[in-house]
């Protein structure tokens, strides 16, 4: 593909805007109304990041079920947002539906502080899969990450915490840095209010930079590193070779654990990268998908970081020492999760959606390189993303630095007004047990429209 490629005619392209913003307004009126009327909500949404989604109000959700989700106004979407992993399973598949159910109509007891004999199992599965011995569970990965960064502190006695400039971890504080001038971190744009500076908690270097992250580790002072083994929430830029194996390598050396989040990662398939590529981390974060849509999350621990841990008798562990909470490992979340990792998102169901997601890659692909578009396309198993630069970045800051408001309003407003939903915070497309080939070559045909439209002369 060519790196400079067919210009985008910035005033044909805001033509086409004014269309689809006025198109999406003239579909969803009762959508526009309900956002009107929510007067006591901050922001006019349940939770901010909900004004995400393009054309100056958000679509109400009338029902959602696999792939599909219908709106207040009735028009039903494709769907490929997928709760941006959250539903990844798909909307309400029947094995979850019915044992959340049971746990709540039959059984009872949604939380109740009590453990369930479903726990040992999940914990049992999450080992098949991930290859840690030892889980604590959550509510949401954030709440994971949080934790488990007490725990890597407490075990190695080291109060930093590496990441990696425009990584994602959830709003844990340490994560929001890139690095200032000097290198040290500094708090990313947009950062509400953090506690404290972040070059207290932080040090941040560049993916793919492995000789930045020895420079950092050589300090003397970080606890772990931190990361997802790609980066998605900035576009998927995906690790160069060597790379993951150097920063388990770094880490031994320096006496560093190695914290692998696999909360969207796992598209790669059932065990994640950690499973394909044989990654081995001290301490595994996951969340979002493995509970179908019910909050669900954990922390899995290696045998020398739990006896680490242990070794800290002054540690309240047990009670109001900073670990935990009062709905973590609930009875509706752990039968939830079993239900989801035992019966939905198998490994089959993994090669399917990859498969599937790999058809969607090519199609578009395809398309960029017959219209000489300078986009590219990455892919993770069952996730794929494109950003409106080639080649694909390498780093979250030059993919952060190629980000197009413009282009971006008018690749979801052209695919939402013709009933296909992608994720809100980037051009996410996520394959669940419910996505159809027919699905995917309904994006194709729209992708290659949406495309002629934007450089047609």
């Amino acid at each position: 593909m060519s790196t400079t490629g067919t210009k985008i005619d910035r005033a044909r392209l805001a033509e086409l805007l004014v269309r689809e913003r006025e198109t999406y307004a003239a579909n969803n009126p009762k959508s526009a109304a309900l956002y009107a009327q929510a007067d006591n909500l901050f922001g006019g949404v349940p939770m901010t990041w909900m004004n995400k989604w393009s054309g100056g109000f958000p679509l109400y959700l009338q029902t959602a079920h696999g792939n599909r989700i219908t709106d207040v106004d009735g028009h039903t979407y494709i769907d490929f947002a997928l709760g941006d992993t959250g539903a990844m399973a798909g909307h309400s598949p029947d094995a979850s539906t019915k044992a959340i159910v049971k746990r709540m109509v039959d059984d009872g007891g949604i939380t109740t502080m009590l453990p369930t004999a479903d726990a040992q199992w999940v914990g049992a599965e999450l080992t098949r899969r991930f290859g840690l011995p030892l889980w604590s569970f959550t509510l949401t990965a954030t709440d994971a990450n949080r934790w488990a960064i007490r725990l890597a502190r407490l075990a190695t006695g080291k109060s930093k915490i590496l990441v990696f400039a425009y990584c994602y971890h959830g709003s844990v504080d340490e994560a929001f840095a890139v690095p200032g001038p000097d290198g040290q971190a500094v708090a990313r744009p947009g950062n509400v209010a953090p506690p404290v500076a972040l070059d207290a908690t932080t040090r941040v270097v560049e993916f793919n930079d492995l000789a930045a992250v020895e420079r950092a580790l050589a300090e003397g002072d970080v606890a772990a590193i931190l990361t997802e083994p790609a980066l998605t929430n900035i576009g998927i830029v995906l690790p160069e070779p060597g790379f993951l194996e150097g920063l388990r390598e770094l880490a031994t050396r320096y006496g560093a654990l190695l914290m692998i989040d696999e909360t969207h990662t796992i598209s790669a398939g059932p065990g994640g990268m950690t499973l394909r590529d044989g990654l081995q981390p001290d301490i595994f974060i996951i969340g979002k998908s493995i509970g179908a849509g019910i909050p669900s999350g954990a922390y899995g621990l290696s045998l020398e970081v739990a006896q680490a841990i242990q070794s800290h008798r002054e540690a309240d562990l047990v009670d109001v020492g900073g670990v935990g909470g009062t709905l973590a490992g609930n009875s509706l979340s752990m039968a939830a999760i079993r239900a989801t990792l035992g019966e939905v998102l198998t490994d089959q169901a993994f090669e399917e959606m990859i498969a599937l997601c790999t058809t969607y890659t090519q199609d578009v692909n395809d398309i960029l390189i017959r219209y000489d578009v300078p986009w590219s396309i990455s892919q993770l198993g069952a996730r794929a993303e494109y950003r409106f630069t080639s080649p694909a970045p390498v780093n979250g800051s030059e993919s952060a630095a190629k980000s197009d408001d413009e282009l971006d309003e008018y690749m979801h407003l052209y695919m939402c007004n013709r009933g296909i939903l992608m994720t809100p915070f980037h051009n996410m497309a996520l394959m669940c047990p419910s996505t159809s080939l027919d699905d995917v070559k309904r994006h194709t045909e729209l992708f290659e429209i949406a495309i002629q439209e934007l450089v047609a002369s």
